[in-house]
């Protein structure tokens, strides 16, 4: 690895015991540091711009502003900033939100230290990582009627969206369907357009729901 700065992480729980394992969890790995922690939403999104984080841990159920409304604010106010839900709930109202606010992951309590290690990597790289129970939760929710928004992807933006899913970057949907990566990004903007998106996860989040591919 030719970049050896440390991602920067910043810890989002109303609960101390649960920003303190963390916290040990994250002393403990060679390539991140801990570089802020906040018991709030409202504290999350006024320490951002101080800190700044590469990635954010953000449980979502707290009390005053939830983790969904803190995640939104502070990607609109820091929108280089990554943030993954870690939360102890699956439900599909809460994936969703979550999503939609803009996170790029969701991720439930009980992982391992090692798939949150890899989670938080992804997430730096800016690809996201989704629990099986959340990808569940949005699978569910695809079967709810998709003629209800009339989205008109070309055959191309649903092969491209396919391999979003899958968590390719532009380049590696250009290098996958064999196109220039300036093909591959109009075709993910133009994805992102369709759909009414205002980031990958989010287009990711909509395409599940209404069984789009």
């Amino acid at each position: 690895m030719t970049d050896t700065r440390l991602i920067r992480v910043m810890l989002v729980d109303d609960h101390a015991v649960v920003r303190s394992g963390l916290a040990t969890f994250l002393m403990a790995s060679e390539d991140m540091e801990l570089v802020g922690e906040a018991s709030s939403g409202e504290q999350a999104f006024s320490l951002c711009p101080q800190v700044k984080p590469d990635v954010v841990l953000m449980d979502l159920v707290m009390p005053g502003m939830d983790g969904a409304t803190a995640t939104r604010k502070i990607r609109e106010g820091c929108p280089e900033i990554q943030v993954i839900a870690l939360t102890s709930f699956k439900e599909q109202e809460l994936v969703q939100g979550a999503l939609q606010a803009g996170a790029i992951g969701y991720l439930l309590k009980d992982i391992s230290s090692d798939e949150l290690a890899n989670a938080i990597r992804a997430a730096y790289a800016g690809k996201p990582t989704l629990a099986p129970e959340a990808a569940q939760a949005l699978i569910q929710a695809a079967r709810m009627p998709a003629e209800k928004i009339g989205f008109d992807l070309t055959e191309r933006e649903r092969e491209v969206l396919v391999l979003m899913i899958e968590g390719l970057n532009n380049n590696e949907i250009a290098d996958r369907l064999v196109v220039s990566r300036s093909t591959a990004k109009f075709h993910v903007s133009s994805i992102l357009s369709k759909l009414r998106a205002t980031s990958r996860t989010e287009a990711v989040s909509v395409a599940l729901q209404n069984n789009l591919v």
